[in-house]
């Protein structure tokens, strides 16, 4: 049997490695195994074109998401014009270039496998 280097390696969203606050949210974030996943909030009245572009200087948001939705309710727009609705129980993927708002007054809680190692920094 081949030997392995890595090991069994938990961490909790609970107790986040980085916690990254916003206007209206804010994201945890662990790493494991080399790998960084978070958890973000965005509360009601948040809208990436309003909250985030002034932090990332882009056009619209250009962070891959591959993920998980736990509460509530958002509006996506791609930059093609591809609109659709995540909410609680989708699991998704949204490429590169879109906007996103919360809809409604519950909290959009999103965990993502891909996206947010640099999500909510700004941009020099």
């Amino acid at each position: 049997m081949p030997k392995t280097l890595e090991k069994v390696e938990i961490k909790s969203l609970e107790k986040p490695d980085e916690v990254r606050e916003f206007e209206k949210g804010k994201l945890e974030l662990v790493t494991v195994a080399g790998r960084t996943v978070g958890r973000a909030v965005f509360n009601p009245g948040w809208k990436w074109s309003t909250h985030m572009k002034p932090l990332a200087k882009t056009k619209s948001c250009e962070a891959p998401h591959f993920g998980y939705q736990i509460s509530g309710r958002m509006q996506i727009v791609s930059d093609d014009g591809t609109q659709v609705v995540m909410k609680a129980g989708d699991f998704g993927n949204i490429p590169p270039g879109h906007d996103a708002w919360v809809l409604g007054d519950e909290p959009v809680v999103f965990v993502d496998v891909q996206g947010f190692i640099d999500y909510a920094k700004a941009k020099k």
